[in-house]
């Protein structure tokens, strides 16, 4: 796999669905997003990302190498379809949800991950559209320095760990 795939992968901003199953939530559940764990309350945004899919992990279980596509709901962006589940969950909390600083439930409803009501869900695949055009037009250009990885941009390029890039600039 080329390394702007890779970078690609690592780095992006949109999250499809985990199978239905793995969000049937009720009580402290769907006010945290993650499932209830009475020896340790999740305290920041990536612990309660790292609940959840330390949750959805448990709920794939033997299918983990298994295409995305195969184990999971809606996912429209192909790079992502032949992904294995394990990695696919892996971007979208080491990238997405780091890249912006948010829970899981920013961009997807907590009961039906694979649902699209969400804009913050459908504004993540727009982005990830731009974000793939502009890798492919930087890996054109030949007046750049040198670089053996290429010159890649991701999501932390602008948001640096917040919905609003100019945010970040503070």
């Amino acid at each position: 796999m080329k390394i702007c795939h890779l970078v690609f992968l690592t780095c992006v901003l949109t999250l499809v669905s985990p199978v239905e199953v793995a969000f049937g939530q009720t009580g402290s559940e769907q006010q945290t997003g993650v499932g209830a764990n009475p020896s340790k309350t999740p305290t920041s945004v990536q612990e309660m990302n790292d609940a959840f899919v330390q949750k959805i992990t448990r709920q794939i279980a033997g299918h983990e190498k298994e295409p995305a596509a195969r184990v999971f709901k809606n996912i429209q962006i192909s790079l992502f379809k032949d992904v294995p589940a394990a990695t696919f969950l892996v971007i979208m909390n080491e990238g997405y949800s780091r890249a912006l600083g948010v829970m899981c439930t920013h961009c997807h409803a907590s009961t039906d991950f694979s649902s699209d009501s969400k804009r913050p869900k459908r504004a993540a695949r727009e982005m990830a559209a731009m974000h793939r055009s502009i890798n492919e037009q930087l890996a054109k250009m030949q007046n750049l320095d040198s670089n053996p990885q290429g010159h890649l941009i991701n999501c932390s390029t602008c948001h640096r760990g917040a919905v609003d890039p100019l945010a970040s600039e503070q």
